[in-house]
């Protein structure tokens, strides 16, 4: 009989021991023949073990090594718990009525929390949305060292240790978000050598990180991919000797090339960079903290880094303009008279040019300053409205265009126009797929392609029980369609939609919605 072990004391205890003989993770692991980040797993306590296969650790950390190679050691499967799945059930047909605020941008608050490794000082981010992603990622910062408090509701306090403890990273919480890859630029100022887990996240299909790696390798990072985890080898950082070319415009990528630009001498010029919210609120973030940024907002953006960033800062991030679009969707599909308040409307002018199209009947307020003192938001009264499909195929394009992740919605709201539209979903291939489920609760849709579907409305929504697909923006599409489906509707396990969203059931509810959450 074989008993095993996974406690993080354990764990600790072979990490210290490690550092005391000088040895190297790699070195370690190459005399027990496994690989390193195999190891790291170890020594986070997230690996369990066989007493034969700490025997066999103990035994390399006493030798001298000189005796050749440690037979290699076989860690059991990692044992975890699986939380409780959390349903919705909807009663349908209600319609919505009031005013509601647009909360903060769940993309911005993760690029905020992945840049404050930058900082040596106290970080405060205000009016920060209580989401398991930003959950997940205070998860990972916690476990490295950091000291993390709710000051109140919304905002959040980020201090950070003198020396981080990257062994000790919580690799569960960091291999349930993609955001983990915006670590690569900010601890590459401080660490030589590093591990990160591979990245995780909503399933939309392959989607590589190569685009990374190139821009990081003008700035000295090397990656290489083991099992599990990103070897990161980054022992001379340096400014790139010209500007750096973006292959794609992605969101993330261009906030791992200005966080790398961030702490070198400048200037360096980043092209083809998205100008994407996040993107502007990690600049004005990063301004902040002395980084001069100039062309936020366009595709060229010129970074004159810092060396050392210790600054006490507050930062306020704007406003999601995907939780916006998300409300818009609600009151259009429940045929409700809806106000959103606080909408980022520099990111939402497309959307509303192509509902105004369609015959959406809306108004907008003037203009308004952000608590950031940057972005323009508005107030968008919502009518119901004889919609019509447009002309053309609704499709995304980087920002200015129709964002990304608003596409999703034109699905629901095609669903409730007359006639056919074709939705083109060319970035990602599983998303297409996963907006078949509105299949399921009345919608006439044809799936061409991975990438692009017909919808022919108007639709008679009706009452079923669905799994919500492992995708954000098609699981909360079904809920918006549950709204206006008649009879009940149950969506089950929700967790990906608590990733991007707060409460948003009891919101709904607010506004005349019935939405009641179980557990199981």
């Amino acid at each position: 009989m074989t008993s095993s072990s996974s406690s993080p004391q354990i764990g600790k205890l072979i990490r210290d021991a490690r550092e005391q003989r000088g040895l190297s993770i790699a070195e370690l692991a190459t005399k027990l023949r496994t690989e390193p980040a195999t190891l790291q797993e170890v020594e986070n306590g997230s690996m369990a073990l066989s007493m034969e296969a700490i025997d066999r650790i103990a035994r390399a950390l006493e030798s001298d090594f000189s005796a050749g190679e440690q037979e290699v050691f076989a860690p059991q499967p990692m044992q975890t718990t699986k939380p409780a799945a959390m349903h919705l059930t909807i009663e349908g047909g209600r319609r919505l009525r009031g005013a509601i605020d647009c909360r903060s941008s769940k993309n911005a608050a993760v690029a905020l929390l992945c840049a404050s490794l930058l900082n040596r000082g106290r970080t405060v981010l205000r009016k920060i949305a209580k989401i398991e992603e930003v959950n997940r990622i205070c998860e990972v910062l916690i476990s490295i060292g950091y000291r993390i408090t709710w000051i109140n509701e919304t905002d959040l306090e980020l201090i950070r240790p003198a020396e981080l403890d990257l062994a000790a990273m919580d690799v569960n919480a960091a291999r349930r978000t993609r955001s983990i890859i915006m670590f690569f630029a900010p601890l590459m100022h401080s660490y030589p050598e590093f591990f990160l887990p591979y990245a995780g996240g909503c399933d939309l299909g392959a989607r590589t990180i190569e685009p990374h790696l190139q821009v990081l390798r003008h700035f000295g990072l090397d990656v290489v991919a083991t099992e599990g985890f990103y070897h990161c080898r980054a022992a001379d950082v340096h400014a790139p000797k010209r500007a750096v070319i973006l292959t794609e415009r992605g969101d993330t990528v261009t906030e791992n090339a200005i966080m790398a630009a961030a702490m070198v001498p400048g200037p360096v010029t980043i092209r083809n960079a998205s100008p994407n919210y996040m993107v502007q609120d990690l600049c004005f973030f990063l301004q902040r903290l002395g980084v001069q940024i100039d062309g936020i907002g366009t595709t060229t953006l010129v970074v004159r880094g810092v060396r050392d960033i210790d600054v006490d800062v507050e930062y306020f991030p704007s406003e999601d303009p995907i939780e916006a679009m998300s409300l818009i969707t609600a009151a259009i599909v429940t045929k409700s008279e809806l106000t959103i308040q606080r909408a980022p409307i520099e990111f939402l002018e497309i959307e509303l040019a192509i509902l105004e199209e369609m015959g959406l009947d809306f108004s907008i307020t003037e203009e308004y300053m952000a608590d950031n003192g940057r972005t323009r938001l508005v107030d968008i009264t919502v009518r119901p409205s004889q919609l019509k499909a447009p002309i053309d195929k609704i499709h995304p394009l980087p920002f200015p265009g129709l964002n990304i992740d608003n596409l999703p919605f034109f699905a629901v709201i095609a669903a409730e126009a007359e006639g056919q539209t074709l939705i083109h979903d060319w970035v990602y291939e599983n998303r297409a797929i996963h907006l078949l489920d509105l299949a399921k609760i009345g919608a006439n849709i044809q799936l061409l392609d991975p990438h692009r579907l017909i919808i022919t409305g108007p639709t008679k929504w009706r009452g079923r029980e669905v799994t919500c697909p492992p995708a954000l923006r098609p699981g909360v599409c079904l809920l918006l369609a549950m709204l206006a489906a008649k009879g009940e509707s149950v969506l089950r396990d929700v967790y990906v939609i608590n990733r991007g969203y707060e409460d948003l059931p009891n919101r709904l509810n607010a506004l005349g919605a019935n939405v009641q959450v179980t557990t199981s």
